[in-house]
Protein backbone atom coordinates (compact mmCIF):
# COMPACT_ATOMS: atom_id res chain seq x y z
CA UNK A 1 0.00 0.00 0.00
CA UNK A 2 1.48 3.36 -1.22
CA UNK A 3 -0.09 6.69 0.36
CA UNK A 4 0.68 10.18 -1.44
CA UNK A 5 -0.31 13.04 0.10
CA UNK A 6 -0.85 16.65 -2.21
CA UNK A 7 -1.67 19.54 -1.77
CA UNK A 8 -1.60 23.28 -3.39
CA UNK A 9 -0.71 26.88 -2.39
CA UNK A 10 0.74 30.34 -3.07
CA UNK A 11 1.78 33.44 -1.04
CA UNK A 12 1.42 31.22 1.56
CA UNK A 13 4.27 33.60 3.62
CA UNK A 14 2.10 36.72 2.89
CA UNK A 15 -1.13 35.60 4.34
CA UNK A 16 0.14 33.37 7.15
CA UNK A 17 -0.52 29.71 6.23
CA UNK A 18 0.69 27.09 8.14
CA UNK A 19 1.63 25.36 4.99
CA UNK A 20 4.80 23.91 6.25
CA UNK A 21 3.39 22.65 9.49
CA UNK A 22 0.62 21.11 6.80
CA UNK A 23 2.87 19.41 4.63
CA UNK A 24 5.26 17.66 7.60
CA UNK A 25 2.33 16.96 9.38
CA UNK A 26 1.62 14.35 6.98
CA UNK A 27 5.06 13.64 5.64
CA UNK A 28 5.33 10.61 8.29
CA UNK A 29 2.28 8.71 6.65
CA UNK A 30 2.72 9.75 2.72
CA UNK A 31 5.49 8.03 1.15
CA UNK A 32 5.45 11.01 -1.51
CA UNK A 33 3.47 14.45 -0.94
CA UNK A 34 2.93 16.34 -3.96
CA UNK A 35 2.97 20.16 -3.64
CA UNK A 36 1.36 22.45 -6.57
CA UNK A 37 3.08 25.88 -5.71
CA UNK A 38 1.82 29.08 -7.33
CA UNK A 39 3.44 31.53 -8.58
CA UNK A 40 4.28 33.57 -5.36
CA UNK A 41 6.01 37.02 -4.33
CA UNK A 42 6.93 36.04 -0.98
CA UNK A 43 9.42 32.88 -0.67
CA UNK A 44 7.12 30.29 -0.08
CA UNK A 45 8.40 28.32 -3.05
CA UNK A 46 11.81 28.17 -1.45
CA UNK A 47 10.72 27.57 2.49
CA UNK A 48 9.47 24.53 0.95
CA UNK A 49 12.70 23.35 -0.82
CA UNK A 50 14.45 24.03 2.19
CA UNK A 51 12.74 21.16 4.15
CA UNK A 52 14.54 18.92 1.85
CA UNK A 53 12.84 16.04 2.14
CA UNK A 54 13.54 13.44 -0.38
CA UNK A 55 9.42 12.76 -0.82
CA UNK A 56 8.24 16.34 -1.99
CA UNK A 57 7.73 16.76 -5.20
CA UNK A 58 6.54 20.13 -6.28
CA UNK A 59 4.65 21.56 -9.14
CA UNK A 60 5.58 25.46 -10.10
CA UNK A 61 2.34 26.51 -11.73
CA UNK A 62 0.45 29.68 -12.80
CA UNK A 63 -2.93 30.76 -11.12
CA UNK A 64 -5.08 32.36 -13.97
CA UNK A 65 -6.61 35.79 -12.15
CA UNK A 66 -9.18 35.39 -14.81
CA UNK A 67 -10.89 32.74 -13.18
CA UNK A 68 -13.60 34.42 -10.43
CA UNK A 69 -16.53 32.22 -10.52
CA UNK A 70 -17.16 29.69 -7.18
CA UNK A 71 -13.48 29.54 -6.41
CA UNK A 72 -12.51 27.09 -9.56
CA UNK A 73 -9.07 28.23 -9.46
CA UNK A 74 -8.64 26.16 -6.31
CA UNK A 75 -10.35 22.69 -7.56
CA UNK A 76 -8.00 23.84 -10.46
CA UNK A 77 -4.49 23.65 -8.45
CA UNK A 78 -6.03 20.71 -6.29
CA UNK A 79 -6.23 18.41 -9.12
CA UNK A 80 -2.71 19.64 -10.66
CA UNK A 81 -1.66 18.19 -7.59
CA UNK A 82 -3.64 15.18 -7.98
CA UNK A 83 -3.04 13.85 -11.52
CA UNK A 84 0.62 13.77 -10.04
CA UNK A 85 -0.16 11.66 -7.61
CA UNK A 86 1.00 7.80 -7.68
CA UNK A 87 -0.16 5.53 -4.45
CA UNK A 88 -2.91 3.73 -4.11
CA UNK A 89 -4.44 6.08 -1.51
CA UNK A 90 -4.28 10.43 -2.02
CA UNK A 91 -4.14 12.06 1.70
CA UNK A 92 -5.40 15.89 0.66
CA UNK A 93 -4.80 18.65 2.82
CA UNK A 94 -5.12 22.40 2.08
CA UNK A 95 -2.41 24.75 3.04
CA UNK A 96 -4.11 25.70 6.61
CA UNK A 97 -5.33 22.40 7.43
CA UNK A 98 -2.85 19.94 9.66
CA UNK A 99 -3.17 16.27 11.08
CA UNK A 100 -2.80 15.16 14.56
CA UNK A 101 0.24 12.89 15.25
CA UNK A 102 -1.75 10.64 17.36
CA UNK A 103 -4.40 10.45 14.81
CA UNK A 104 -1.84 8.57 12.09
CA UNK A 105 -1.55 5.58 13.34
CA UNK A 106 -5.71 5.53 12.74
CA UNK A 107 -5.73 6.94 9.39
CA UNK A 108 -3.11 4.04 8.15
CA UNK A 109 -4.87 1.27 9.92
CA UNK A 110 -8.67 2.65 8.27
CA UNK A 111 -6.11 2.60 4.68
CA UNK A 112 -5.26 -0.84 5.19
CA UNK A 113 -8.80 -1.88 6.49
CA UNK A 114 -10.29 -0.68 3.79
CA UNK A 115 -7.90 -1.17 0.78
CA UNK A 116 -10.08 -4.07 -0.49
CA UNK A 117 -12.83 -3.15 -0.06
CA UNK A 118 -14.52 -1.88 -3.10
CA UNK A 119 -17.64 -0.49 -1.49
CA UNK A 120 -15.24 1.96 0.44
CA UNK A 121 -14.39 4.94 -2.11
CA UNK A 122 -12.77 7.31 0.83
CA UNK A 123 -12.13 8.18 4.66
CA UNK A 124 -14.76 10.95 6.00
CA UNK A 125 -12.26 13.11 8.75
CA UNK A 126 -13.77 15.54 11.55
CA UNK A 127 -13.02 18.92 11.47
CA UNK A 128 -11.90 21.31 14.28
CA UNK A 129 -12.07 24.97 12.90
CA UNK A 130 -10.37 27.35 15.25
CA UNK A 131 -11.31 30.83 14.97
CA UNK A 132 -9.75 33.95 16.39
CA UNK A 133 -6.96 32.14 18.24
CA UNK A 134 -5.55 29.02 18.74
CA UNK A 135 -7.61 28.33 21.63
CA UNK A 136 -11.30 28.21 20.58
CA UNK A 137 -13.04 26.41 18.01
CA UNK A 138 -16.36 27.04 15.75
CA UNK A 139 -19.21 25.06 17.41
CA UNK A 140 -22.21 26.21 15.35
CA UNK A 141 -23.71 25.16 11.97
CA UNK A 142 -21.46 28.02 10.17
CA UNK A 143 -18.70 25.22 10.29
CA UNK A 144 -18.80 22.10 8.44
CA UNK A 145 -18.03 18.93 10.39
CA UNK A 146 -16.97 16.70 8.01
CA UNK A 147 -15.10 16.38 4.63
CA UNK A 148 -13.03 14.19 2.73
CA UNK A 149 -10.06 14.32 3.16
CA UNK A 150 -8.76 10.78 1.58
CA UNK A 151 -9.82 8.54 -0.81
CA UNK A 152 -8.33 6.12 -3.40
CA UNK A 153 -6.82 6.93 -6.48
CA UNK A 154 -7.57 5.20 -10.08
CA UNK A 155 -11.47 5.64 -9.44
CA UNK A 156 -11.86 9.45 -11.10
CA UNK A 157 -12.00 11.38 -8.15
CA UNK A 158 -11.82 14.75 -8.69
CA UNK A 159 -11.91 18.35 -6.78
CA UNK A 160 -15.35 19.62 -6.53
CA UNK A 161 -16.55 22.85 -6.69
CA UNK A 162 -13.76 25.30 -4.95
CA UNK A 163 -11.57 22.68 -3.61
CA UNK A 164 -13.79 21.59 -0.47
CA UNK A 165 -14.66 18.05 -1.32
CA UNK A 166 -14.33 15.46 -4.21
CA UNK A 167 -16.52 13.81 -6.10
CA UNK A 168 -16.25 11.29 -8.60
CA UNK A 169 -17.97 12.60 -12.54
CA UNK A 170 -20.15 14.16 -10.27
CA UNK A 171 -21.19 11.73 -7.92
CA UNK A 172 -20.62 11.80 -4.14
CA UNK A 173 -17.82 9.44 -2.98
CA UNK A 174 -18.67 6.44 -0.60
CA UNK A 175 -16.86 6.83 2.18
CA UNK A 176 -16.13 5.53 5.93
CA UNK A 177 -16.07 7.51 8.99
CA UNK A 178 -12.33 7.91 10.45
CA UNK A 179 -11.89 8.45 13.92
CA UNK A 180 -9.10 11.09 13.01
CA UNK A 181 -9.79 14.91 12.75
CA UNK A 182 -8.17 18.00 10.48
CA UNK A 183 -7.01 20.77 12.38
CA UNK A 184 -7.90 23.89 10.44
CA UNK A 185 -6.24 27.00 10.74
CA UNK A 186 -7.73 29.09 8.34
CA UNK A 187 -9.41 32.14 10.69
CA UNK A 188 -6.47 32.20 13.10
CA UNK A 189 -3.89 34.71 11.64
CA UNK A 190 -2.80 38.60 13.15
CA UNK A 191 -6.14 40.85 12.35
CA UNK A 192 -4.33 42.75 10.13
CA UNK A 193 -3.11 39.58 7.99
CA UNK A 194 -6.45 38.07 7.67
CA UNK A 195 -8.29 41.45 6.49
CA UNK A 196 -5.28 41.12 3.59
CA UNK A 197 -6.37 37.59 3.10
CA UNK A 198 -9.77 38.08 2.95
CA UNK A 199 -9.53 40.70 0.38
CA UNK A 200 -7.10 38.56 -2.11
CA UNK A 201 -9.27 35.31 -1.26
CA UNK A 202 -12.51 36.50 -2.05
CA UNK A 203 -11.46 38.09 -5.39
CA UNK A 204 -11.31 34.22 -6.59
CA UNK A 205 -15.45 34.51 -6.14
CA UNK A 206 -16.02 38.38 -7.09
CA UNK A 207 -15.15 41.49 -8.80
CA UNK A 208 -13.36 44.15 -7.16
CA UNK A 209 -16.11 46.15 -7.15
CA UNK A 210 -18.01 43.35 -4.68
CA UNK A 211 -15.35 43.16 -2.54
CA UNK A 212 -14.60 46.99 -2.21
CA UNK A 213 -18.11 46.67 -1.34
CA UNK A 214 -18.37 43.70 1.27
CA UNK A 215 -15.13 43.38 2.74
CA UNK A 216 -13.83 47.20 2.57
CA UNK A 217 -10.66 48.42 2.90
CA UNK A 218 -10.41 48.00 7.36
CA UNK A 219 -6.67 47.98 8.68
CA UNK A 220 -7.73 44.81 10.65
CA UNK A 221 -9.97 41.92 10.22
CA UNK A 222 -13.36 41.85 12.54
CA UNK A 223 -13.50 38.22 15.07
CA UNK A 224 -16.35 39.37 16.67
CA UNK A 225 -18.73 37.41 14.59
CA UNK A 226 -17.67 34.05 14.07
CA UNK A 227 -20.94 32.21 15.63
CA UNK A 228 -21.00 30.33 18.53
CA UNK A 229 -17.58 29.08 19.82
CA UNK A 230 -15.99 27.12 22.53
CA UNK A 231 -12.74 26.84 24.32
CA UNK A 232 -10.43 24.27 23.17
CA UNK A 233 -9.71 21.50 25.40
CA UNK A 234 -7.20 19.21 23.63
CA UNK A 235 -3.34 19.33 22.46
CA UNK A 236 -2.58 20.96 18.83
CA UNK A 237 0.05 18.67 16.81
CA UNK A 238 3.42 19.48 17.83
CA UNK A 239 4.24 20.33 14.68
CA UNK A 240 1.98 23.93 15.64
CA UNK A 241 3.62 24.28 18.92
CA UNK A 242 5.81 26.95 17.58
CA UNK A 243 2.69 29.09 15.99
CA UNK A 244 0.93 28.52 18.35
CA UNK A 245 3.35 30.18 20.69
CA UNK A 246 3.59 32.64 18.58
CA UNK A 247 0.39 34.57 18.88
CA UNK A 248 0.50 38.15 19.67
CA UNK A 249 -2.39 39.63 19.09
CA UNK A 250 -5.77 39.49 22.11
CA UNK A 251 -8.60 37.78 20.98
CA UNK A 252 -11.42 37.74 23.37
CA UNK A 253 -15.06 35.53 23.24
CA UNK A 254 -18.01 36.67 25.01
CA UNK A 255 -21.14 34.19 24.82
CA UNK A 256 -23.67 36.82 26.47
CA UNK A 257 -22.81 39.23 22.94
CA UNK A 258 -22.91 36.75 20.68
CA UNK A 259 -24.88 37.72 17.72
CA UNK A 260 -27.27 35.13 15.87
CA UNK A 261 -30.59 35.32 13.97
CA UNK A 262 -32.94 33.51 16.12
CA UNK A 263 -33.42 30.80 13.08
CA UNK A 264 -29.55 30.29 13.78
CA UNK A 265 -30.23 29.81 17.35
CA UNK A 266 -32.75 27.62 17.10
CA UNK A 267 -30.87 25.32 15.41
CA UNK A 268 -27.57 25.12 17.46
CA UNK A 269 -30.27 24.22 20.39
CA UNK A 270 -31.89 21.56 18.52
CA UNK A 271 -28.28 20.53 17.25
CA UNK A 272 -27.14 20.63 21.02
CA UNK A 273 -30.01 18.29 22.27
CA UNK A 274 -30.24 15.89 19.41
CA UNK A 275 -26.98 15.75 17.86
CA UNK A 276 -28.55 16.48 14.33
CA UNK A 277 -27.91 18.92 11.88
CA UNK A 278 -30.97 20.12 9.98
CA UNK A 279 -29.99 20.70 6.70
CA UNK A 280 -26.28 19.43 7.02
CA UNK A 281 -24.57 19.86 3.67
CA UNK A 282 -22.82 16.46 2.91
CA UNK A 283 -20.73 15.87 -0.40
CA UNK A 284 -20.60 12.17 0.32
CA UNK A 285 -22.40 9.26 0.75
CA UNK A 286 -21.74 7.22 4.25
CA UNK A 287 -21.60 3.19 3.86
Amino acid sequence: MKISGFTFVRNGIKFDYPFLESIQSALPLCDDFVVAVGKSDDGTLEKIRALHSPKIRILETTWNEELRTGGTILAQQTNIALQQVTGNWALYLQADEVVHEDDLPLIREAMHSYRENQAVEGLLFGYRHFFGSYGYIGASRRWYRREIRAFKTGLGAQSWGDAQGFRIGGRKLRVKPVNAHIYHYGWVKPPRIQQLKQRSFHKLWHPDSWVEKHVGDESEFDYSNGGKLLPFQGSHPTVMKDRVGRQDWRFHYDPSKLRQRLKERLLDVLEDKTGYRLGEYKNYEIV
